[in-house]
């Protein structure tokens, strides 16, 4: 649990939004960030986001629905939403734990991922709940 990135500190209630601004997003953080950590499967090697946890109910779109875009691939199990107009990797559906979002750290409003230090890699490449016979 992280109460403080830099200067900033996680409020209980905490904004973020994609680059361009027309998705935001309200996370009820009031544990901070929990569960850091970057991952090094396909998409998130692509992607390059600190990722952090929160459950479900716990994240509110509250403008820009209709620009989330969903993106989904391999087991089809992680549901992956990024911004529609600037393209910014927002959230998304975790495989590992459904019931669990992974969020970008990087949208939190006044956060600066590169402020948080030693920030752990999940094995995305050798995943439990990936099909056996696919390789990405």
């Amino acid at each position: 649990m992280i109460k403080k990135v830099g200067p900033t500190i996680v409020p209980p209630k905490h904004r973020a939004s994609c680059h361009c601004g027309a998705v935001v997003l309200e996370l009820d953080l009031p544990n901070g960030i929990v569960d850091p950590r970057r991952c090094d499967c396909s998409i998130c090697r692509r992607k390059g986001a600190v990722m952090a946890s929160i459950a479900l109910v716990d994240i509110k779109v509250i403008q820009g629905a209709d620009s989330i875009k969903l993106y989904q691939f391999n087991t089809h199990m992680a549901k992956h939403y990024f911004c529609g107009q600037c393209g910014i990797y927002t959230h998304h559906q975790r495989r590992s734990n459904p019931e669990q979002y992974g969020f970008n750290v990087g949208c939190l409003e006044g956060i600066n991922p590169y402020d948080l230090e030693n920030i752990p890699l999940n094995d995305g490449v050798n995943h439990p709940n990936d099909r056996a016979s696919t390789s990405i």
